[in-house]
């Protein structure tokens, strides 16, 4: 609606990083809340280690799959800003699904 009427709307700055910020605060709290009613189990440390892998795995493959493309100062970049948030985004809702948290 905003493109066919032509406006220059926009979420301001400020704005959009203490969205981001809650976002993230929010999740990990739930998180660690939830953890801390729970019983330590394998099902954890399996998450906890998968998470741990992939966040190592998707940044790595991801830098020399946009080496070929870009320079390796912004492959870098690019890597760091992306690669961790998606493996963040993928072990959360792998935990989630598994778990099954009830919010």
């Amino acid at each position: 609606m905003a493109v066919r009427l032509k406006s220059d709307l926009e979420i301001p700055e400020k704005s959009s990083k203490f969205i981001s910020l809650y976002l993230l605060f929010s999740i990990g709290f739930k998180g660690g809340q939830e953890l801390a009613h729970s019983h330590f189990t394998l099902d954890i440390i399996w998450s906890v280690a998968f998470g741990v892998l992939i966040a190592l795995i998707i940044p790595l493959y991801s830098f020399f799959i946009l080496k070929k493309h870009f320079s390796i100062e912004n492959s870098g970049a690019i890597t760091a800003a992306y690669g961790s948030v998606s493996a963040v985004t993928f072990v959360t809702s792998y935990f989630l699904r598994n778990v099954k948290l009830y919010f």
